[in-house]
């Protein structure tokens, strides 16, 4: 019997003697928390939040996953969601700085992986900079785990030997204008793309623009992974007319949309209620 389903001990029980590091006091843990479902969440991830004074944590984190966080722990609403009110970056770091130099063993708790469009590398460079130890705790990236739940791979021998990850707006939520996007578009067979609905049209009129074709799959793949999962598919061409997107969602272009139609899995009504 696996262990992590004998009854007689409890759910997880047999990771208390496990051999995960030690979150020291004084010390942030970056972690990501991963696309949505609870059940993809890391175990080392779950060990962190078991043990953590202080969690820091994004608007995109549920409830069930802040559910994990030891009993007394601290609980920090540090989100940043497009076109609404967000807190702000500066003061986020000087809090996981001053609550770690207090003593506390903070857990800045980041929705899919710290490092994927994440800001953990920034976070990283300022706890440096301040003398305060860190870890990071990779997670399951929307990027791939929203679209394996969508039935789409990310690569494909028949399809794709590349793929390109990017953002749809930048630091003040306009399109980027840093990307190349002639070269984006050449770039890779499959574009999957973060934060991107808003700009959408856009972006889909720049990729006709520099070559792709307008008749090219595109998928939006809203509330990834979880019960309220939707999958919605329209062309290049079309996608540069849609003026309203569900959200928060992950959103691909190229071939790697039609494998839905043989390899979509997972039923999302079916789900409700379970842990992903």
């Amino acid at each position: 019997m696996n262990p992590l389903h004998n009854t007689e001990i409890g759910p997880f029980a047999a990771l208390d003697d496990a051999p995960f590091p030690r979150f020291e006091p004084g010390t942030v843990w970056l972690v990501g928390a991963g696309p949505g479902a609870p059940g993809l969440l890391t175990l080392m991830a779950y060990h962190g939040l078991a043990h953590a004074d202080v969690v820091v944590h994004d608007s995109l984190v549920s409830n069930t996953i802040l559910g994990f966080a030891r009993a007394g722990a601290e609980l920090i609403h540090a989100g940043k969601r497009g076109g609404k009110p967000s807190a702000d970056q500066t003061d986020i770091t000087k809090t996981l700085v001053a609550k770690a130099k207090s003593g506390a063993r903070v857990l800045r708790l980041k929705g899919g992986d710290p490092f994927m469009f994440g800001r953990g590398g920034e976070e990283c460079q300022a706890l440096a900079a301040e003398g305060v130890g860190f870890r990071i705790v990779p997670g399951v990236s929307a990027g791939i785990g929203g679209l394996a739940y969508a039935g789409l791979p990310a690569t494909h021998r028949d399809i794709n030997q590349s793929v390109t990850f990017l953002t749809g707006h930048d630091l003040t939520g306009a399109l980027p204008n840093a990307i190349d996007w002639p070269t984006v578009a050449r770039a890779s067979p499959v574009l999957v793309m973060y934060m991107a609905a808003k700009h959408l049209p856009a972006i889909a009129v720049r990729l006709i623009e520099a070559g792709r074709a307008p008749d090219e799959p595109v998928a939006v793949i809203a509330n990834a992974t979880l019960p309220e999962q939707i999958f919605v598919r329209f062309t290049l061409r079309e996608a540069a007319m849609q003026r309203s997107l569900p959200t928060p969602a992950i959103i691909v272009v190229g071939a790697a949309v039609d494998m839905a139609n043989t390899i979509a899995w997972f039923d999302a009504a079916a789900s409700n209620g379970l842990m992903g």
